[in-house]
């Protein structure tokens, strides 16, 4: 019987799961899919993806008499539908009811009973144990916990996407499959799919308990898992190749995109600090675009109706601020809109650390812009340490730093702005360096928040080049700074902010009609060879 791991279903017999059901119900429900009865086996076989095609029966609270009773009865229903069952821990169930396999921990009991082609999984939650399972034998690993959830308590098993994808890299040359379990459902089955994938390397499937097992109509359940694991999420960054001179055929289309931008006139859902509010919806209405700025999370379910992009920004955290974040990430990621997560000050406090963690385990993001201290957290490097919203003291060369941006980059799937001096912009291939700018920019509450927002400006408004959008928007904001501060009555950041507001409303008319002649010659730009 072939294996195929797409959509594993792990059984649940605790009543608050099964709902007063029979377990027997649940499952052959969601092993039916879009299957209608009567259908012979060979068109089941045809089908048969469109269902469960993975079947686990996991029960460890019943003696032996009633796993070998169940399982009994499971086994006839799998078979039916042509799908491998395979008996949690329990190898002499297996042997009993003739399963096709069990699945094991990593000290569970001998293999010997088993007959020579049973199908055997073992549990992962770090590389030593997957290398020790493949060294075992293993056909396929249970890797998680990908999330944390109420059944698993033990958070250093939790993983993660980015855990995940370490995994999968390190054991890439193993034919071994691949199954992730522990908190997926509807909401982040694509996600996890997509930011586990290592460059060698992904999933073969996901593993499901309750949304499938609690659902009030599994077989419904498991047809969306299907669709959801066959399609790509509407977030998915399409790789880009770098070109011969990658640098010089980015600033040729910059011009382009900045017209895109004030032609589409895209709204940006601003969840921000209170501090800047202000300052930034005047720099979003310069540049042609509209703001609008709500920390509800609750509104973003109509808010993204309008296909505009979403701004994460956690300088002001309250106690509901996590909570009303993930809400308005969810609605966002869904529609396949354009997320922007500015972690400020991420390193200051424990408070912070621990939102970046909920944050980047609860959604995707698009762009994840900072400083140098905030990219290092996002990362996940020890002992960052910042003072306030500052990056504090920098640790990192210049080849450091675009390294750091890339593999964020990379290991998130998504474009990473690294912000200082320089800037580093990635979309985990192409590095580039910006040296535009003016100091005024780091003397002015605000400016530096604003190009979050005006990165979601132009995400919006050009998605088939994440890396370029950002670019552009950034080139747009820098040279707009460079003019303002060369004006001969700013004499520092009081005049400074008037003039800058005017900049970039000269820059965005300019191109409204067709006039690029403020960007010629203007971009200090070079791609970083890493």
């Amino acid at each position: 019987m072939p294996l195929d791991l797409s959509l594993y279903l792990v059984t649940d017999s605790t009543p608050a799961i099964l709902k007063g059901r029979d377990l027997c119900w649940v499952v052959e429900e969601a092993l039916k899919g879009g299957k209608t009865a009567g259908i012979d086996i060979l068109a089941l076989c045809l089908l048969i993806s469109v269902g469960v095609t993975v079947v686990q029966y996991r029960d460890k609270t019943n003696d032996t008499g009633v796993l070998v009773e169940t399982a009994r009865k499971l086994h006839q229903i799998t078979q039916k539908y042509n799908v491998p069952l395979l008996i949690n821990d329990r190898v002499d169930v297996a042997v009993a009811v003739g399963a096709e396999g069990v699945h094991l921990g990593q000290d569970d009991m001998s293999l010997k009973l088993l007959p020579a082609n049973a199908i055997v999984g073992i549990s992962a939650s770090c590389l030593e144990e997957a290398k020790k399972a493949i060294a075992d034998g293993a056909d396929y690993l249970g890797v998680g916990t990908m999330f944390a959830t109420p059944t698993k308590t033990n958070t250093k098993s939790v993983i993660g996407t980015a855990g995940t994808q370490a995994i999968l890299d390190a054991i890439s040359d193993a034919s071994v499959g691949t199954v992730s379990i522990g908190g997926i459902n509807h909401g982040n089955a694509q996600r996890v799919i997509y930011q586990s994938q290592s460059p060698k390397k992904g999933l073969d499937g996901v593993a499901i308990v309750s949304a499938i097992m609690a659902a009030d109509d599994p077989k419904a359940s498991a047809e969306k898992f299907i669709q959801l694991i066959k399609t790509p999420p509407p977030f998915a960054l399409t790789p880009k190749t770098a070109r011969a001179n990658e640098a010089d055929a980015l600033v040729q289309e910059v011009p382009h995109i900045v017209r895109k931008m004030v032609e589409v006139h895209p709204l940006v859902h601003n969840m921000i600090n209170f501090v800047v509010a202000n300052f930034v919806a005047n720099v979003t209405l310069s540049i042609g675009a509209s703001p609008i700025m709500s920390p509800y999370g609750d509104e973003a379910t109509d808010l993204c109706q309008f296909d505009g992009a979403l701004l994460i920004n956690m300088g002001t955290l309250t106690s509901e601020s996590v909570s009303n974040y993930l809400k308005a990430i969810k609605a966002y990621n869904e529609r396949g809109n354009p997320v922007v997560y500015d972690p400020v000050g991420a390193g200051a406090t424990h408070i912070r650390r621990t939102a970046v963690t909920q944050l980047m385990s609860g959604g995707y993001f698009d762009l994840i812009k900072g400083n140098e201290g905030e990219i290092r957290q996002a990362w996940g490097s020890s002992g960052v340490r910042q003072r306030g919203v500052d990056s504090g003291p920098s640790t990192l060369d210049k080849q450091q730093k675009a390294a750091l941006a890339r593999d964020l980059a990379r290991r998130e799937r998504n474009v990473v702005l690294l912000t200082g001096a320089t800037d580093y912009v990635s979309d985990g291939e192409r590095v580039i360096a910006v040296d535009n700018g003016h100091p005024y920019l780091g003397q002015v509450t605000g400016t530096g928040c604003a190009i979050g927002t005006i990165s979601g400006c132009f995400l919006t408004a050009h998605r088939s080049d994440k890396l370029l959008a950002v670019l552009s928007g950034i080139l747009m904001y820098e040279i707009a700074a460079e003019n303002a501060a060369a004006k001969e009555y700013v004499r520092g950041p009081g005049s400074f902010v008037p003039a800058f507001l005017d900049e970039l409303y000269v820059i965005r008319t300019a191109a409204g009609k067709g006039d690029d002649s403020w960007f010629a010659g203007r971009a200090k730009i070079q791609e970083v060879k890493l």
